[in-house]
């Protein structure tokens, strides 16, 4: 932990980078006493049977994996220049918007420079940019930009979720790293799959991601696998629900620069979800 305090862009109280739980971040779930998973056998037994905010709490302090403890940590002690004068969370990031969603996004990972200051997931980074945009264009955000944990910003009946919470390097997080991490997600679908009734997945990944975690619920998939895409739906069927799963290409630079994903492609995903999931869309 670096011993500069820097101010929070928004509150202005000074933090240590990377920041320790319950020092009063904003949007913080830990306190010091929230247990610590260091292993995967850890991970597991910490995430099941709790509520939703002490598995928030969890997730955020996890050491499980020792490259990304390090790598987020690194990041967070030497910073990109154009973020200098802030701190940086350095933390796992814990998912984020409603406890009773009808919707849920799930993603790869937090980014270096984005999720991993702010503290919250898709925040502060191009991606999250072109996300929450179109989210409050369809009417599932109640602004369109997210910048820091402290901006007021609210999702409407929608959650999100990254499928490894630390920033990985090259954001490629290793199999061995992707399952330690999994029985966080895995957690967290059940303790929402009453209510989830949309997922929309970010790009291979999260799709992947996504099959694979509600089948480690028990819940049943159509065969062959469904195979993604952009606009792509498959029904998955579990507990006497279904859920509907789309496909939405990745709001990544790469994708976004190129013009393989323009805001009306995203948007139609996104008016998709909000109509599958009962919200009316902007």
């Amino acid at each position: 932990m670096s011993d500069d305090l820097l101010p929070h862009p928004a509150t202005g109280v000074p933090f240590p980078s990377p920041v320790p739980a319950g020092t009063g971040w904003p949007g913080d779930p830990a306190t010091a006493e929230t247990p610590i998973a260091r292993s995967a056998t850890q991970v597991r037994r910490l995430a099941g049977r709790v509520g939703l905010d002490e598995l928030d709490a969890r997730v955020s302090v996890c050491r499980a994996c020792p490259r990304l403890v390090q790598w987020r940590e690194d990041v967070a002690r030497t910073k990109r220049a154009s973020y200098a004068d802030q701190p940086y969370w350095g933390r796992p990031i814990p998912g984020f918007g409603s406890a009773t969603p009808g919707i849920l996004v799930v993603g790869l990972a937090p980014a270096a420079n984005g999720g991993n200051r702010t503290g919250r997931v898709f925040t502060g980074d191009r991606s999250g940019d072109w996300l929450f945009a179109s989210l409050h264009r369809v009417g599932l955000a109640t602004r369109g930009t997210s910048v820091h944990a402290a901006d007021g910003l609210e999702l409407v009946d929608t959650r999100m979720v990254a499928t490894v919470r630390c920033a990985p390097p090259q954001n490629r997080p290793t199999t061995v790293e992707r399952d330690t991490c999994s029985p966080w997600i895995e957690a967290e679908l059940r303790l929402l799959a009453e209510h989830v009734r949309v997922v929309v997945a970010l790009g291979g990944y999260g799709w992947d991601a996504s099959l694979r975690s509600y089948a480690a619920l028990g819940w049943q998939v159509v065969r062959p696998k469904p195979r993604f895409g952009h606009g792509a739906e498959a029904t998955l069927v579990g507990d006497g629900r279904s859920v509907t799963l789309l496909g939405c290409y990745h709001p990544s630079q790469q994708n976004t620069f190129t013009g393989r994903l323009t805001e009306p492609m995203i948007d139609e995903v996104f008016r998709r979800a909000a109509v599958l999931g009962r919200v009316d869309p902007g």
